[in-house]
């Protein structure tokens, strides 16, 4: 209810973010290569945006200073309301913990931890706010009932498929109650019904929460999830416009037929595969 209360009192405030006139260029040796040429844009709280465009396009630049991961060469990047464009590495690791939620293609999950606590991690890296042992599993498990693993908080990832790894990377990004998720090919690694699925929960979560969404693919038919399209070519921005044909991952999944059970090995079998 909290995380609710606050998006609503986002939604009427300025954008989640805002950059202007953003470039970033790159070294190489006596060679410049130029990833962003004045990018200008802003997303609202609330949004599911879905950044595409080719290899060398400059989505990949955008997403690590939207991340906060790297800084631009020049121009403004506001991220809830603060300028990070200039800040510290130390500020922007903070900035990091505290505002953005991360989901990546390849899950990062710690593979001797259980579900519980790779969620808990993020929460960890702010024990300066002084999050206390049951505070943390109790919003690491609010986390992953939000999306459908609260029964399985115990397993180890080698135990888990890879669209519920995912999930529980979707959980570990949700526990800071961040201002918005970058999603970073999310699907990629993931069969077709079981990428409907994690769509599923990005599209409920942008819509009962009023989550923020920045979805980076190169997929068209992924970023029809969402509700705006950005493409990137040449370091530029090519295209800004609503999706016309929204796809709905709930109206799709109950379309197909009953999945099939996982082949998720028992953990006796996972042990002795792995002492092999």
């Amino acid at each position: 209810m909290v995380a609710e209360a606050a998006a609503a009192v986002a939604a009427t405030s300025m954008p989640v973010i805002t950059v202007k006139n953003l470039t970033k260029v790159y070294k190489m040796g006596e060679h410049e290569v130029r990833a962003l040429r004045g990018v200008s844009l802003e997303i609202e709280h609330g949004e599911f945006v879905a950044v595409t465009g080719p290899s060398g396009s400059g989505k990949s630049t955008f997403m690590h200073i939207a991340g906060c991961l790297d800084r631009p060469t020049s121009g403004e990047y506001v991220l809830d309301g603060k300028d990070v464009s200039k800040t510290s590495k130390d500020e922007l690791a903070r900035v990091r913990s505290e505002k953005i939620g991360f989901v990546f293609q390849g899950f990062n999950l710690l593979t001797r931890t259980t579900a519980l606590d790779n969620v808990e991690l993020p929460l960890l890296y702010r024990s300066k706010n002084g999050f206390k042992s049951a505070e943390r599993h109790k919003r690491a498990m609010a986390s992953l009932e939000a999306v459908g693993l609260g029964e399985r908080y115990h397993h180890m990832p080698n135990q888990l498929s890879g669209g519920q790894q995912q999930r529980v990377a979707i959980a570990r990004a949700l526990v800071n109650e961040p201002s918005m998720i970058l999603a970073d090919e999310p699907t990629g690694n993931l069969d077709t019904r079981t990428s409907i699925e994690v769509m599923g929960i990005f599209q409920r979560l942008n819509k009962e929460r009023g989550i923020t969404v920045l979805l980076i693919t190169h997929e068209m038919d992924i970023a029809e999830y969402g509700t705006r399209l950005i493409r990137f070519r040449d370091g530029r921005i090519v295209a800004d416009q609503a999706v016309l044909h929204r796809r709905n991952a709930a109206d799709e999944l109950a379309a197909l037929p009953p999945p099939e059970p996982d082949q998720i090995p028992p953990p006796a079998a996972t042990e002795a595969a792995t002492a092999h």
